[in-house]
């Protein structure tokens, strides 16, 4: 009812734990992935242009998923679905990045294999509920 003076939460709490997760395990992803370079670096047969080319991306990764974690930390909480949608929209150059050091980088290590399979899992539940939330977002009246 228009004007009854009621405050309706609409901000998913899942979301917002599932973010604050995935931000303290994304850190903890990105030190492993600098020690498997310094291990690969020193005793793999690791080419020199294409381990400067994975650190490079590696440090890419980390301004998107920090810039990810950002808006959708604040897209929830203020109940914004623009910022909300940015998340989304960033959280696809976020996975493509996963996915290349899942798959593509020129050594992938089994805990490489794990850690990033992990963090798709991570991912694929924060679209989904991000998508409801901004869904929720997009139906409430505003007065």
């Amino acid at each position: 009812m228009a004007g009854s003076g009621k405050n309706i939460i609409l901000s998913s709490a899942p979301l917002q734990i599932l973010l604050h997760l995935n931000g303290w395990y994304f850190a903890a992803l990105f030190v492993a992935e600098i020690l498997m370079f310094i291990y690969k670096g020193l005793l793999l047969p690791y080419p020199r242009a294409n381990l400067i080319l994975d650190i490079v991306l590696l440090f890419l990764y980390l301004g998107l998923e920090v810039l990810r974690l950002f808006y959708g930390w604040k897209g929830n909480l203020c109940e914004r679905s623009l910022a909300l949608m940015l998340s989304v929209a960033v959280l696809v150059p976020c996975t493509v990045l996963c996915v290349y050091y899942l798959l593509l980088q020129t050594f992938v290590l089994r805990l490489e294999l794990v850690l990033n399979a992990i963090q798709l899992c991570f991912y694929s539940l924060e679209l989904l509920l991000s998508l409801i939330t901004i869904s929720a977002f997009s139906r409430a009246n505003v007065y």
